[in-house]
């Protein structure tokens, strides 16, 4: 175990998906009840984590945008301010490497779903000055700019709103390219993934997500998808959800095993390059031997086990996703 742990904290690991208490709860740096807080992070050696600005789909109303909007702000705010003191938020590829090097704790700003800036696409440039480095385009239930893999019958959706992306999506895809934003394609119908992948000039991702082909919940990518993401040079990072991972399964069924064959089965359908690791938690994530942060250390050991090398691991934890957002960052412009 003492090589394993040498390994694990060696790495430039990130969680590119982690949710925060809202209204707040109890501060990101003390111990907590929560899967992630600055302690957990550091004994698990989760060297950073995207930490989700969430908005829960509403009325596709006026002042249902606006309240969303106004949500996504303070909760990026609170992220903000998580990195006051012992942990750093970092915007870039760069400043995330270099944040590593100093032996930085990091934190990375997003925001999910695209509800909360309504028919208002201004409003992604301010959640960019505010360091958000990718929007999920929806979540459950459809938005003013996509269709979500999942209707909401409380909001009397239909199968399908927009047939895929509206008019309004494409151009907020067009405004995160603009931006610099990663295109996040979890929670978006199979027809808004494929139309996103082809709109957008960078690659595109699925921040948190599974496989369809090991357990066919509506949430997770078919074959056909996570092709099209190794053509345009995205990626899938696996969500710790234990019902992604195995369809009406306890979280306590769910093991670490479990959550690698998700991760091998896209590494051998698309490559190594195209595929990451994401947890989810505080949003739903976690089973049995990674029901928090602190237990990161047991996925280096399974995919050891497997045979993957250190680089191959450290493009899993990290190195994967810094591809996709240096390229995001490459096709912004002024």
């Amino acid at each position: 175990m003492s090589e394993i742990s040498d390994l694990h904290r060696s790495l430039l690991t990130i969680d590119t998906h982690i949710d925060i208490p809202w209204p707040e709860g109890p501060g990101f740096l003390e111990t907590t009840r929560r899967c992630v807080d600055l302690p957990k992070m550091q004994r698990g050696h989760l060297v950073a984590g995207c930490f989700a600005a969430y908005v829960p789909q509403g009325p596709r109303t006026e002042s249902a945008q606006l309240a969303a909007y106004e949500r996504a702000i303070a909760m990026l705010q609170r992220i903000t301010s998580m990195g006051e003191t012992s942990a750093r938020v970092c915007r870039t590829a760069d400043e995330i490497e270099a944040g590593h090097r100093a032996g930085a704790t990091i934190i990375i700003a997003c925001v999910e779903n695209g509800h909360a800036i309504g028919s208002d696409l201004s409003r992604l440039a301010d959640f960019a000055k505010l360091g958000a480095r990718y929007m999920t385009l929806t979540h459950n239930g459809h938005n003013a700019l996509a269709d979500s893999a999942i209707a909401r019958a409380d909001l009397e959706d239909a199968a399908e709103l927009h047939g895929g992306l509206s008019e309004l999506g494409r151009a907020a895809i067009a405004e995160m390219n603009r931006l610099g934003m990663v295109i996040d394609i979890a929670h978006v119908s199979r027809a808004a993934m494929l139309q996103a992948l082809e709109a957008s000039r960078s690659p595109a991702m699925s921040t948190h997500s599974c496989i369809f082909a090991l357990s066919d919940h509506p949430r997770n990518l078919d074959d056909a998808q996570l092709d099209a993401l190794r053509d345009v040079g995205g990626m899938v990072n696996i969500t710790a959800v234990s019902g992604f991972l195995r369809r009406k399964a306890r979280p306590e069924e769910v093991t670490v095993k479990d959550y690698v064959d998700h991760v091998e089965y896209a590494v051998n359908r698309i490559g190594l390059a195209h595929v990451g690791i994401s947890s989810d938690f505080d949003g739903g994530g976690g089973f049995s031997g990674w029901k928090d942060i602190s237990q990161s250390e047991h996925l280096t050991a399974e995919l050891q086990a497997r045979g993957y090398d250190r680089a191959a691991i450290a493009a899993l934890w990290g190195g994967n996703f810094l591809r996709v957002l240096r390229r995001a960052e490459e096709v912004a412009t002024p």
